[in-house]
C-alpha cells in the first residue's frame, strides 16, 4: 500500500499526526486507508448490523486503519475504525460482522457520546482531524497524546477511550441481539474473542490494543458463550456477505503482502473475479502491465456493471503513465457510481495528469463535496485551483488538507492567506474561519 517501490494501487493513505503534549516531538503517525471498493464491502457487511442496532448505515462510516495489530474501536458516533491487521486475521464474514456489532453497541448504548460530548463535530475538516487524531491514539499509541482539540495526556486519553467491564458486558448483550436480528450467526462473536484468549496474562505492552480498550475476562467470555448458546437464531450462510468479506480481505492482502504471496493464493479467493482482481494488483506491483490488464479485464467481463473493478483498471493505467486511457476508464467507473467520491477523485487525478485542469476542477469539487476527508482529493483539488489561477481557493483547500491531517499550525497559515483573499462572508471564507477557529482552540490548550 505504498507508492514508489511498494506501489499504492488506489489506496489513499491519510497520515494522521499526533503531537506529544510534553515537548514538541511528534509521536508515531497512524494511517487511514481509503479505498472505495473495500469501504463499499465494509458498508455491505455492516449495513444490516447497523440497522439492527437502530443506527443509520449512511451516517456511520466503517473505516480501515493501517495497523497490523488487532483492534477495532470508536471515538465518536459517526465512525467505526477497524485495524487492517484484524481484517486480515479474521476468517469469515460473521466474525467481521460480530466486530461491527460490538462497536455499534458501544455507539447505540451511548458509551462514547457521554465521554466525548464536547468534542468538535466531525462534519468539518478541522473537526474530523480531531476525531481522527483521537482514533490514532486509540489505535494503540498509548504513549502519544492528542495535541489537538482534546488536550489531555495519554493516560487520561486511554481511560477516556477504554470501555469498562460493565460497558463490555452491555455491548456483548446488545451485539448478540443485533446479530440475531440481522440473521447473522452469532457464533462469530465467540470466534473473535478466541483470538484474544490468554492475552489478559500478558503485560500491557505486549497485548493487542483491542485488549487495552476492550477488557476480556473469563467471566465475560463465559457470559458471552451463554448469550450465544441461548440465542434462538436460525441462520444460513449468506453468500453475499461471504463474497464481500472475501473481496475486502483479498484486496487488502493483495496490497499489503508480497505479490508472490498473492499469486500463490489468488486461485483460492472464492470467486474467479476476486482471484483475477488480486492477480491484477500483484502483477501491477511487479510492473507487468500486460498481465495486470489481462486479469482486470477478465474480472470486468464477469462483472461489467461493477464500478470498483473499472476504478482499479483506471488506477493501473494512471500509474503506468497512460493518463488519457485512465480518464476513459475512470469516466466509465464514475458513470456506474456517480456519487462515489473516491472514484471521482481518481477521475480528477487522471484529468490533471492528462492536462485538463478545468475538467479536473469540476470533478474534484464534486468529490470533495461528498467526502472532504480524503487528503489526496484535497491535494489534487488545490493543484487544480492553482493551475486555473484561483490561488485563494488553492490556499483554502490546502488549509483543509492540513486540518484533516491534524497539522493545525500549518493549516492556520494557509487559512489566513485564504481568508485575506476570499470575499468576506462567502462560503469559502467561512470554511477558512472554521480552520482558524480550530487552530486557535488547539493553541490555547
Amino acid at each position: 500500500m505504498y507508492r514508489a517501490t511498494r506501489r499504492l494501487v488506489r489506496m489513499t493513505v491519510l497520515v494522521l499526526s499526533l503531537t506529544a503534549m510534553i515537548g514538541a516531538a511528534p509521536a508515531r503517525a497512524a494511517q487511514l486507508l481509503r479505498d472505495a471498493d473495500i469501504e463499499y464491502a465494509l458498508k455491505q457487511l455492516g449495513a444490516p448490523i447497523l440497522r439492527a442496532a437502530g443506527l443509520n448505515p449512511n451516517q456511520v462510516r466503517i473505516l480501515l486503519i493501517n495497523d497490523s495489530t488487532l483492534n477495532a474501536f470508536i471515538v465518536d458516533t459517526q465512525h467505526i475504525f477497524i485495524h487492517s491487521g484484524l481484517l486480515t486475521k479474521l476468517e469469515t464474514a460473521p466474525q467481521l460482522q460480530a466486530v461491527i456489532a460490538h462497536e455499534a453497541a458501544h455507539i447505540a448504548n451511548g458509551h462514547i457520546s457521554r465521554r466525548l460530548g464536547n468534542m468538535q463535530t466531525a462534519r468539518t475538516a478541522a473537526g474530523l482531524g480531531m476525531v481522527l487524531a483521537a482514533a490514532a491514539a486509540a489505535g494503540g499509541n498509548g504513549q502519544a497524546a492528542v495535541g489537538l482539540g482534546i488536550g489531555i495526556q495519554s493516560s487520561a486519553l486511554r481511560s477516556l477511550l477504554a470501555h469498562s467491564r460493565a460497558e463490555e458486558a452491555s455491548a456483548d448483550i446488545s451485539s448478540i441481539r443485533y446479530l440475531v436480528r440481522a440473521g447473522v450467526d452469532p457464533q462469530g462473536a465467540i470466534e473473535v474473542q478466541d483470538l484474544f484468549r490468554g492475552q489478559e496474562a500478558l503485560s500491557e505492552s505486549r497485548q493487542d490494543p483491542y485488549m487495552r480498550s476492550h477488557p476480556l475476562t473469563r467471566d465475560r467470555l463465559r457470559a458471552l458463550n451463554g448469550l450465544v448458546a441461548g440465542a434462538s437464531a436460525q441462520t444460513a450462510p449468506d453468500p453475499a456477505a461471504a463474497y464481500w468479506f472475501a473481496r475486502a480481505k483479498g484486496k487488502l492482502t493483495a496490497f499489503t503482502r508480497a505479490p508472490s504471496w498473492t499469486l500463490r493464493r489468488a486461485d483460492g479467493s472464492g470467486t474467479p473475479d476476486i482471484a483475477q482482481m488480486r492477480k491484477a494488483v500483484a502483477y501491477h506491483r511487479q510492473s507487468d502491465l500486460g498481465r495486470a490488464l489481462s486479469n482486470i479485464d477478465a474480472a470486468i467481463a464477469s462483472r461489467p456493471n461493477d464500478p470498483f473493478l473499472r476504478e482499479l483498471k483506471g488506477q493501473i493505467l494512471l500509474e503506468s503513465r497512460r493518463a488519457d486511457d485512465a480518464v476513459r476508464v475512470y469516466s466509465a467507473a464514475a458513470n456506474l457510481a456517480p456519487r462515489e467520491p473516491l472514484i471521482l477523485g481518481g477521475l480528477g487525478r487522471a484529468q490533471l495528469a492528462a492536462g485538463n485542469p478545468q475538467d479536473a476542477l469540476r470533478t474534484l469539487e464534486a468529490a470533495r463535496g461528498r467526502d472532504f476527508s480524503d487528503t489526496r482529493i484535497l491535494r489534487d483539488l488545490a493543484v487544480a485551483y492553482a493551475k486555473t489561477g484561483q490561488d485563494a481557493m488553492a490556499s483554502l483547500v490546502t488549509a483543509e488538507r492540513y486540518a484533516v491531517q491534524g497539522r493545525l499550525k500549518d493549516a492556520a497559515i494557509h487559512a489566513k492567506r485564504a481568508e485575506g483573499a476570499l470575499p468576506r462572508g462567502s462560503g469559502p471564507w467561512q470554511r477558512a474561519q472554521d480552520v482558524l477557529s480550530a487552530a486557535q482552540r488547539a493553541q490555547r490548550r
